[in-house]
């Protein structure tokens, strides 16, 4: 869901199993996501790869349906797989929806909130306020969340999110942890 494209690095899909590493310039945190949702290797996300990837704000999974409807907003070569390249830049490209070149608050809700994260709105407001510039560069987007740093939040969401799952081991949204747990927690994640 957070990425599509035709464009591969060399040596990477086009009929190639395994790769070696992020091409040039992709963020490694990105390139670890995108590799690990990647089961066969292949170099594209499959729906039925990125439904096992995703889930609920209830930690159920996507609904296969649901998956594929996402994925034909984002496979925009209409092959049935994401690939890395274009991906993260049509995902913030959909959810800029006033074409400013940055994700206002509602963007984000909105973004995250159709990637199965339905953050309260102090937390959005927290997100927001982390990755967001308060200043618009000389030529550059508007204040707001920069491409760069919406992908950098996406991926943390995330990353929080599924460590709180694996703690809250009775799925009811409530865990009962000491500093050191919660500290191990957070200074794990990739």
């Amino acid at each position: 869901m957070f990425v599509t494209g035709t464009m591969q690095p060399p040596g990477y899909g086009g009929g190639h199993r395994g790769y070696q590493g992020p091409p040039p310039g992709a963020d490694p945190q990105l390139w670890s996501w995108f590799s690990t949702v990647d089961t066969d290797r292949s170099g594209a996300i499959t729906a039925v790869e990125l439904e096992r990837a995703l889930v609920n704000g209830d930690w159920t999974p996507f609904d296969l349906d649901t998956v594929k409807l996402l994925m034909t907003i984002f496979d925009t070569d209409r092959s049935g797989t994401i690939g890395f390249n274009e991906d993260w830049q049509n995902v913030f490209k959909h959810f800029d929806r006033d074409r400013s070149g940055s994700i206002d608050g509602g963007e984000l809700r909105d973004a995250l909130g159709q990637f199965g994260y339905n953050l309260s709105p102090p937390l959005l407001d927290l997100v927001q306020r982390k990755y967001a510039s308060t200043v618009a560069s000389r030529g550059g987007p508007p204040p707001g969340i920069s491409f760069d740093r919406f992908v950098r939040a996406c991926v943390v969401v995330k990353q929080l999110s599924e460590a709180f799952g694996k703690l809250d081991t009775d799925r009811d949204g409530w865990i009962q942890i000491n500093y050191d747990q919660f500290m191990q927690t957070v200074l794990s994640l990739p």
